[in-house]
């Protein structure tokens, strides 16, 4: 089989035409790159004070003798770690584990800086919700901040969940001169299987089980150090850093606390002080095409039509929604991990995992088989062979050419569907995306009646009435960036769901997120221009009925236009951004662009 098939003709137009939109800003980017890789690292023209702090806390005497003649490589260590989240809490023991594998391989490491790292799941439907996705932009200021002593030869990022990975990139494209390489912490061992707990769920939201019950699924599902296993967004990044080449062949699903794990980390550690390219050219326009190919054939989170853009842009490329839509058109879907299916991740590794999934794409001309990697070999098709264990040795595997388990992880040749299943939806409204990966055929086109709400709480009230129990839209607006920082709405999808289970015509229109763990029932999400902003969806009324059509890509309002443009915006909600730390947020809210150019602050 050829390394470098024919690309797929829809791959190379979109590809062409992002380097196309982005000629003058990536041209800008890799100017600024390149002056700053011909400068150097500036500990060798800092003054003897400036060069002294750098090394005086060193505690190796050898460290500190090698830092002080700053002639080897020296390697900062970026991590997000904490021991509250069990996603970042392996990451304790990495910075030892790291200065000994880089010690090894001839250089020197020190933890340049620590990133906060907060969790969806803990804070969902809570205040701190609404600190969630401008957290991104925190953890690249710290990034940044961390980098900023400019003392550094290489970077290792730590860093695994929703906001975090996409904050440590845009923070290291900042520093794009620099080779760097992330570091997984990968999944926590199978629990509670997550059909059962979203089963759970649901029959809570019935009222037919108790909160001791639904606590008991919960804690039987997150059980242990590493990422939750259901594919949400956590689970999306290290999918996406792999498509990058960003990791080393393999490293995305491995477990916490595994010889393999230990063995890749220090491999991530040894690699990085031999590597040349640095991540301002490895984040090319193949890159990112090759990321949205991934998210698109396994069905990941849409969080990630927000991130991509932003990520994107840190290096200067310009990724818009129709990029994903034509993508989408052509990438078949290959995957089937919860909530598009009932497996999770440690099936969809133990089926084949990335190494499979590459190895297909590429095969079928759907990704830059040619793609620059840390590995620095053959490109990102090199990754269709993942490093693997014998005896003690870390060694390139075989490649994975037939699924293990084609339920979890398919062929091209046989897909669990011919595209991607993630649309653009357009209309009076806007702009909307919707992930119809997971929502059955019938399902996919809704039409009824608009319930109209500010909060997710007020939708949950309106369940519980059994006011919502008729076919219905429903619509929740003032949750977008500029309004209170675009909080996930993942406790609407129990009661949803149960509508649906029910026999109604349910669908969710919204300028907010959705939990990367959303599903079955079709939402028309991130809706721009968000309300705040004067968008239309602040004209919608009770009863007006909405159109949602997933096949043509529309998102209607049966209204006249006149009449729309007549009626006035509603009032935003009593401003609540105050409290649990919200009203050291609102420059951000203030500042923050679109939801369709990644709801970013920067730029």
């Amino acid at each position: 089989m050829s390394l470098h098939p024919v690309l797929h003709p829809v791959v190379d137009a979109v590809t062409r035409r992002i380097r196309e939109r982005s000629r003058t800003s990536r041209a800008a980017y890799l100017e600024r790159l390149r002056a700053a890789a011909a400068q150097g690292p500036r500990r060798r023209s800092l003054g003897c004070a400036n060069r002294a702090h750098g090394f005086a806390g060193c505690t190796a005497a050898d460290d500190k003798a090698a830092l002080r003649d700053g002639a080897i490589p020296a390697i900062g260590i970026v991590t997000s770690y904490n021991d509250m989240l069990s996603a970042h809490q392996p990451y304790g023991a990495y910075p030892e584990r790291l200065k000994a594998a880089v010690r090894a391989a001839g250089g020197v490491a020190q933890v340049a800086g620590g990133v906060p790292a907060m969790c969806d799941g803990v804070t969902q439907g809570e205040p701190g919700m609404e600190l969630s996705l401008f957290s991104r932009e925190v953890i690249a200021m710290g990034t940044a901040v961390a980098l900023s002593h400019g003392t550094f030869d290489g970077v290792l990022c730590l860093g695994v969940c929703d906001k975090i990975v996409p904050g440590l990139l845009i923070g290291a494209l900042s520093f794009g001169h620099l080779p760097t390489v992330f570091v997984p912490a990968g999944p926590m061992p199978s629990g509670l299987p997550n059909k059962e707990k979203g089963r759970i769920r649901q029959l809570y939201a019935e009222g037919k089980v108790d909160k001791d019950a639904l606590l008991e699924a919960e804690a039987a599902s997150y059980h242990a150090p590493g990422t939750c296993t259901f594919y949400g967004t956590a689970n999306s990044n290290q999918m996406l850093v792999e498509m990058m080449g960003l990791h080393l062949p393999g490293a995305s699903f491995a477990n916490p606390g595994t010889p393999l794990r230990d063995a890749l980390t220090d491999a991530a550690a040894r690699r990085v002080v031999g590597l040349r390219t640095p991540i301002g050219e490895i984040v090319d326009e193949r890159a990112v095409v090759n990321a949205v190919v991934g998210l698109l054939a396994t069905g990941g989170s849409t969080n990630h039509t927000l991130h991509l853009p932003a990520i994107a842009a840190a290096a200067g490329i310009a990724l818009s929604w129709e990029d994903f839509a034509d993508l989408s058109a052509v990438v078949p879907l290959l995957a089937r991990v919860y909530p598009n299916g009932s497996a999770d991740v440690n099936q969809f590794e133990a089926a084949g995992g990335m190494a499979f999934l590459i190895g297909e794409l590429a095969g079928a001309g759907l990704l830059h088989g040619d793609a620059a990697t840390v590995w620095e070999e053959e490109g990102i098709a090199a990754y269709r062979r993942p490093l693997r264990l014998e005896g003690e040795a870390l060694v390139r595997g075989e490649e994975v050419r037939e699924s293990r388990d084609p339920a979890v992880l398919a062929p091209v040749s046989a897909p669990m569907a011919a595209e991607g299943g993630l649309r653009v939806l357009t209309g009076p409204l806007g702009r909307a995306v919707v992930k119809v990966s997971a929502v059955k055929p019938d399902h996919r086109v809704i039409e009824a009646p608009a319930r109209v709400f500010a909060d997710q709480e007020s939708v949950q009230a309106a369940f519980r009435r059994g006011e919502l129990h008729r076919d219905v839209v429903v619509v929740v607006r003032f949750q977008g960036p500029k309004a209170n920082g675009m909080p996930e709405l993942h406790k609407l999808t129990p009661p949803l769901g149960v509508l649906q289970d029910l026999g109604y015509r349910v669908a969710l229109v919204t300028d907010g997120r959705m939990s990367g763990a959303s599903g079955k029932v079709p939402a028309a999400i991130h809706v721009t221009p968000e309300a705040a902003a004067g968008g239309p969806l602040g004209r919608v009324r009770d009863g007006d009925v909405l159109r949602l059509d997933t096949e043509r890509g529309t998102l209607e309002l049966l209204v006249e236009a006149a009449e729309l443009d007549a009626r006035p915006v509603a009032d935003a909600p009593a401003d609540a951004g105050a409290g649990c730390g919200r009203e050291l947020f609102g420059v951000f809210r203030r500042a923050v662009g679109s939801a369709d150019s990644g709801a970013s602050v920067f730029g």
